[in-house]
């Protein structure tokens, strides 16, 4: 049977699902229709519904879903049901306060390596993680069953490491750097480029405020 392909767009919308159910789940709601979701997350009931069936659907006409099943089945999707191991490379203040937030681990990604080019950082601790020289990167994904890179560092590095992390193994990349980064199609790429993020943010309230003019 071929597989089928899911669109991105459905894919976009995946963890905002997750999130609403999970606060759902939290506050003891044991089913929703998918009319009542919409509501809380703005987008059609229709909408939810085709996305779902990209998976299989998971209601009960007259029922509606069961928020702890949905929000499983959903965890499961995502790949939420295994770890993964993380490596940062990059210890500045953005790398820290990622490795810091511990939401990720409680989701299941788990830093296992911190690597910098700089010797001033060089066994420095952040969650008793010791920061490591660049040097020791490839072995080190290579030894360590590494899932993702994490990279936050200036776009004129970020290239060449990201050609030792493919030589490495490396099996995807969140990439803060704001550069597009050219790895084999079987690797995939999630880019952060947090300049585009508030550049959309200026023009929309440039936009409210031409309209208030």
């Amino acid at each position: 049977m071929e597989e089928r392909v899911i669109s991105q767009a459905v894919i976009s919308r995946l963890p905002r699902y997750f999130r609403y159910l999970g606060e759902l789940k939290d506050q003891g709601v044991e089913r929703i229709s998918s009319q009542d979701l919409s509501k809380l997350m703005k987008v059609t009931a229709s909408q939810i519904r085709q996305d779902f069936n990209n998976f299989g659907g998971f209601g009960q006409q007259g029922y509606g879903y069961n928020v702890e099943y949905l929000y499983a089945e959903i965890a499961k999707i995502l790949g939420l049901n295994q770890s993964h191991h993380l490596v940062l490379i990059g210890c500045g203040n953005l790398g820290q306060a990622l490795v810091n937030y511990l939401n990720f681990e409680r989701r299941g990604f788990v830093f296992c390596g911190l690597f910098d080019q700089n010797p001033d950082l060089w066994g420095m601790k952040i969650r008793d993680l010791e920061v490591k020289p660049m040097e020791q990167l490839e072995e080190f994904v290579r030894g360590n069953n590494i899932d993702i890179a994490v990279l936050t560092i200036p776009k004129d590095s970020a290239v060449k490491v990201a050609e030792v992390l493919v030589s490495a193994g490396i099996k995807a990349i969140w990439n803060f750097a704001h550069v597009d980064l050219n790895v084999p199609a079987s690797i995939p790429v999630e880019n952060v480029h947090l300049t585009d993020s508030v550049l959309k943010l200026s023009y929309k309230l440039k936009s409210m405020n031409d309209k208030d003019a």
